[in-house]
C-alpha cells in the first residue's frame, strides 16, 4: 500500500490573507462591473472615469447614514432618532477598496503607471466624499501632521555602555 501523503508536499495552495481574499474579490468584481457596463468595457480600455463611475455605483450598498443639508441631524455624530436620509459607502471602504484594486491592477499586468485607480480624479473624488461625510456626520478629520527627526549628533549610541 502506498501513502502518497506521507513524506510528499501536495499541490494545495495555501490559503489566501483575508486582504488577498477581497483584493481577488473587489477585482472580480470591478471585472464583472465592467462586463455589465452598458455596453461593456474591455479591461483594456477601462479608464479613471470607470473607476469613478464603479464607486458611485457602490454607494447604493452602503451600510453607513450620510445626513442631508436639510436633516435636522446634519452634523451631528450621533443622532437621537432616525432619519430617511441615504446609506452609502463609507469613505474609509472606498480609500481601501481602491487600494486593493490598485494592487490587484499591478499583479494582473497593468502598468503601475498607467494605473487608473491611481488617477487624480480618484483622489479628488475620495477627498470629496471624504469632506461631504464629515460635514454630514459632524466629525472632523484632521490631518496628522508628521513628527520631525531629530538628529543625533556625532554619538554612536551603544547598549552595552
Amino acid at each position: 500500500m502506498n501513502d502518497s501523503s506521507s513524506g510528499q508536499s501536495s499541490n494545495i495552495p495555501a490559503p489566501l490573507s483575508r486582504y488577498e481574499s477581497q483584493k481577488r474579490r473587489d477585482w472580480n468584481t470591478f471585472r464583472q462591473y465592467l462586463k455589465n457596463h452598458r455596453p461593456p468595457v474591455s479591461l483594456s480600455e477601462f479608464n479613471y472615469s470607470h473607476v469613478v463611475e464603479f464607486l458611485r455605483f457602490l454607494d447604493q450598498f452602503g451600510k453607513t447614514k450620510v445626513h442631508m443639508h436639510g436633516c435636522v441631524f446634519f452634523g451631528q455624530p450621533k443622532p437621537l432618532a432616525p432619519c430617511t436620509c441615504p446609506l452609502r459607502q463609507a469613505w474609509g471602504s472606498l480609500d481601501a477598496l481602491i487600494g486593493r484594486l490598485r494592487a490587484a491592477y499591478d499583479e494582473n499586468g497593468g502598468s503601475p503607471e498607467s494605473n487608473p485607480f491611481g488617477n487624480g480624479a480618484i483622489r479628488v473624488y475620495l477627498r470629496e466624499v471624504k469632506d461631504c461625510q464629515s460635514k454630514a456626520r459632524g466629525i472632523l478629520f484632521n490631518k496628522k501632521k508628521k513628527k520631525k527627526k531629530k538628529k543625533k549628533k556625532g554619538r554612536i549610541w551603544n547598549q552595552t555602555a
